[in-house]
């Protein structure tokens, strides 16, 4: 009698879900016994996650036409406060930035929004959403009522409150809710904090539907009384009710706010798939007992730039995350759809009343091959040095107010000796150079910290390129997050001193002396060349034959590549190519003489090679 009951508000709801979002139309959006109402209606949320500063700005309304004819009525986002507020009271909320828009065009498109602005979201995203300068701030503590932080906290929301709180569906918009703090149960359980976040939400203007979300070993750690507890991870209908009556005085509704269909990647492990086949039988169980769900993710698209997080822990090492953020999801990296968007549709389409139809899905988008390009110019990173900053022992990343990218440390050592250099606490890698050649490399993710020297004759010039990484996004270190070399440098034993520390922050591709490239290279060193597209369609750069590094097409950074996999390709979405000349720069730390890219029509995602 309960399932038939479930199946016809499930049936009910989706009726009501596939209706268009009409902009400026004031709905109520509230929680019923069971279910959420929609207007007073039962509604069941069928939701994909999708986040704006991973997909092009100009695909963003491709992406949701692609959600609408799997089924979808609802789009879920974080917000990320580390792109919004890249350096402490200095906010951007332009380009692929404007989430403003991001939710405009999903109101445009019938799609309705949850909002995360957490502020801090994991999402495999670097310092899972924090800037970078909070841990400048003397004392600061994430994640905790430490008052700076709570002040520096209340600034950011009020930006985002100020620009999308009027975009709530009780204001006329397409927001159901918002999401206070992420998966905070999994970290700690302070209630007065989490009270505080929604005190600080509510003056920012969010003042319709707030909720929190937690892993369920984790959501009595996470809820707060008062607002509706969601669930990540769990896809068994009874479980889930079982769990949120407990949490929510016996009461509904029930949102499975991450259901996980597959999984993402980080360097040097394979490449994470999930069948579809393993997943659609759960999805069918959760939209037949009326449930809502959210998909972590629909559709993944790329962390571009230096933005990917790390995982570490004291069970297993230091993990960055790649640049494709593919996930194996129902839409491609690219924006197209696969094997488990079809079975997912499937599923979806049978849960709705006979007669009514998904739209049609959209042919999927031609890639293409290009001619082998040639980097016919060259920069190396030591002939394109910085003003110095000069100190008795190396300085951090934030010691010098630089969020991403590398930082050189140079200084002269006596030759004429073998010895073992060690760099304590280095954050993350590092390439070691000797009178201007690469002698090797270091590891946080190996723990390779040591180098053997062969040090020549005389005053001798020892370089350390160090890389940013990815600053942790989940767990308990989330607090040590500083990047470079952390502690000190020995050599042979005793400690080195004397250090110039240049800053290579990349934040533009073109601020580099480039001259006519040779095949004598022994550094560091960025390419440069051009390539004419006659076509405009995605490709992909294959960079297996190169070694580690970014790579920039016509100024954007397509994210990074290493060649030790599992991702081999760079996607190049067609929307930041142009019929032309177009421009491309690669920076590679580890191959110097290689002056070719080739393109593929299709991406390489699960290659692993032993180094």
């Amino acid at each position: 009698m309960i399932k038939v009951k479930w199946l016809t508000l499930a049936i009910g709801a989706i009726i009501l879900c596939h209706a268009p979002v009409k902009a400026q139309t004031k709905h109520s959006f509230s929680l019923g016994e069971q279910d959420f109402l929609l207007d007073g209606k039962p509604f069941q949320m069928i939701s994909g996650e999708m986040h704006y500063p991973r997909v092009p700005r100009e695909a963003w309304r491709d992406r949701m036409k692609m959600a609408k004819a799997m089924g979808l009525n609802t789009i879920g986002t974080y917000v990320f406060w580390n792109l919004h507020e890249p350096q402490k009271g200095v906010f951007d909320f332009t380009g692929n930035n404007d989430i403003v828009e991001f939710v405009r065009i999903a109101q445009q498109e019938g799609l309705w929004v949850v909002l995360r602005p957490s502020p801090y979201v994991c999402a495999e995203w670097e310092f899972g959403g924090y800037p970078y300068w909070l841990q400048n701030e003397k004392g600061l503590v994430v994640r905790s009522k430490e008052a700076q932080y709570l002040k520096e906290y209340k600034a950011y929301i009020d930006e985002v409150g100020k620009r999308l709180a009027p975009m709530q569906i009780n204001h006329g918009g397409n927001i159901l809710m918002v999401q206070i703090e992420n998966e905070y149960g999994s970290y700690g359980s302070d209630k007065e904090y989490l009270a505080i976040n929604q005190k600080m939400f509510k003056e920012a203007g969010f003042d319709g539907l707030l909720y929190t979300c937690d892993p369920a070993a984790d959501a009595a750690n996470g809820h707060l009384e008062g607002l509706l507890p969601a669930i990540n991870g769990l896809d068994n209908p009874a479980k889930v009710k079982a769990l949120v009556n407990k949490l929510h005085n016996g009461k509904g509704p029930y949102y499975i706010a991450e259901w996980y269909p597959a999984w993402f990647d980080w360097w040097g492990a394979p490449h994470h798939t999930v069948p579809a086949q393993a997943y659609a039988g759960r999805l069918d169980s959760v939209l037949t007992a009326g449930m809502s769900i959210n998909m972590y993710m629909f559709h993944g698209g790329t962390t571009r730039g230096f933005m990917n997080g790390a995982n570490y822990k004291d069970t297993s090492p230091y993990e960055p995350q790649t640049s494709s953020y593919d996930y194996d999801a129902p839409l491609d990296e690219a924006g197209n759809p696969t094997a488990k968007y079809l079975k997912f549709r499937e599923v979806i389409q049978r849960s709705l009343p006979k007669g009514q139809a998904l739209p049609q899905v959209p042919a999927a988008k031609p890639a293409m091959q290009i001619s082998p390009v040639t980097l016919s110019q060259a920069a190396v990173l030591l002939n394109n040095l910085p003003k110095a900053v000069e100190n008795p022992t190396p300085l951090t990343f934030e010691d010098l107010k630089q969020d991403y990218g590398y930082m050189l440390y140079s200084t002269t050592v006596e030759g004429g000796r073998s010895a073992l250099l060690k760099v304590k606490q280095l954050r993350d890698f590092a390439i070691v150079m000797l009178n201007g050649k690469t002698v090797g490399t270091l590891d946080r993710r190996t723990k390779r910290d040591s180098i053997n020297l062969e040090l020549p004759t005389g005053n001798v010039k020892l370089d350390i390129l160090v890389e940013n990484m990815g600053r942790i996004n989940f767990g308990k270190y989330l607090l040590e997050n500083k990047k470079g070399i952390t502690e000190k440098v020995l050599l042979g034993g005793e400690e080195v001193k004397g250090w110039k520390m240049y800053r290579f922050p990349m934040a533009n591709s073109n601020a580099f002396r480039f001259i006519k490239a040779t095949q004598s290279g022994n550094s560091p060193v960025m390419k440069k060349g051009n390539f004419n597209v006659s076509t405009l369609a995605d490709t992909y750069l294959d960079m297996s034959k190169w070694g580690k590094g970014v790579v920039w097409v016509n100024g954007h950074n397509l994210g990074k590549y290493w060649n030790i996999g599992p991702q081999q390709t760079i996607y190049v979405p067609k929307e930041w190519l142009k019929k032309g000349s177009n421009s491309i720069i690669v920076l590679d730390l580890l191959t110097y003489n290689e002056q070719k890219v080739v393109t593929t029509s299709k991406p390489v995602l699960n290659v692993m090679v032993k180094k």
